[in-house]
C-alpha cells in the first residue's frame, strides 16, 4: 500500500517545480520585489538637490528658521543639559557656552558679509556704536527683530525668544534660559544674563555687559 504524503507537503509533492524554484524570490509571484533604480537615476536625482556649502552666503540672508523648531531645539537643549549639571550656576555655564560658539560663528559670518557687500567696510571700535550694532544687527540675523532698548551698558529684551516656551519649576527660578543669548553676544564682549520681570513682561530679560577698565579708559581718551 502506497503511503499518502502528508497534507502539508501535498503542494510540494505534487508540483512540477523543484523547492529551489519554488523558493526562489523571481520564480513565484509571492516573492517578487520591485526593480531597483537604476544608478543613474539615483544620480540624477542626487544632483538636483542644492548643497548647503555651495549657497551664497548674502542670498540667504533673509532665510529664517521656524520659531516652534527652534523652541523645540532649544527646549531639548535646555532638557539634556539639566540631567548632566551640579546646579544653576552650572547649567547657564553650559547654555552660556552654547551661545559663545553661536555667536562666533554670526560674528564671523556678519564681518563676511559687510566687507563683501561695501567698498569700504568699518569697524566700530568705540563702545556706543558697537553696543548699537549688537542691539539691532545681531538681534535681527538671530531672532529676527531688534532688541527692545539700550540703558548704559545694559541691552534689554522684554520677550526674548529663548525664554519664550520655557517652563522654569519653583525650585530654579533664578534660572535664566537667556545665558545662551549672553553666550551669543559675548563672543564681541563679556556678558551676563539676568531676570529683570515686570508685570507687563515677566520674561523680561536683561543682558549686563562687563566692560574691561581699559575699554573705559579708551572710551575717556576718544572722546
Amino acid at each position: 500500500m502506497q503511503q499518502q504524503p502528508h497534507p502539508r507537503f501535498s503542494a510540494l509533492s505534487s508540483s512540477s517545480l523543484s523547492s529551489a524554484d519554488l523558493l526562489s524570490p523571481t520564480g513565484s509571484s509571492r516573492f517578487s520585489l520591485p526593480s531597483a533604480p537604476s544608478i543613474n537615476a539615483t544620480l540624477g536625482q542626487t544632483r538636483q538637490r542644492p548643497n548647503i556649502y555651495d549657497r551664497n552666503l548674502n542670498k540667504t540672508r533673509s532665510s529664517e528658521v521656524s520659531a516652534s523648531a527652534f523652541a523645540f531645539l532649544f527646549s531639548e537643549i535646555v532638557q539634556y543639559t539639566q540631567k548632566r549639571v551640579s546646579g544653576i550656576n552650572d547649567l547657564e555655564r553650559r547654555l552660556n557656552i552654547l551661545g559663545y560658539r553661536v555667536g562666533m560663528r554670526v560674528l564671523e559670518l556678519m564681518t563676511w558679509r559687510a566687507e563683501s557687500s561695501s567698498k569700504a567696510p568699518k569697524r566700530e571700535i568705540r563702545f556706543l556704536p558697537a553696543l548699537m550694532s549688537i542691539h539691532t544687527q545681531v538681534w535681527r540675523a538671530v531672532f529676527g527683530r531688534p532688541a527692545d532698548a539700550i540703558e548704559k551698558n545694559m541691552i534689554i529684551d522684554n520677550d526674548p525668544l529663548p525664554e519664550r516656551h520655557i517652563s522654569v519649576p519653583r525650585d530654579m527660578s533664578q534660572l535664566s534660559c537667556s545665558s545662551f543669548t549672553a553666550g551669543i553676544v559675548e563672543a564681541p564682549a563679556r556678558v551676563t544674563a539676568h531676570n529683570t520681570p515686570t508685570q507687563q513682561y515677566p520674561s523680561r530679560t536683561t543682558i549686563l555687559i562687563k566692560l574691561e577698565k581699559s575699554v573705559l579708559e579708551r572710551e575717556e581718551i576718544v572722546k
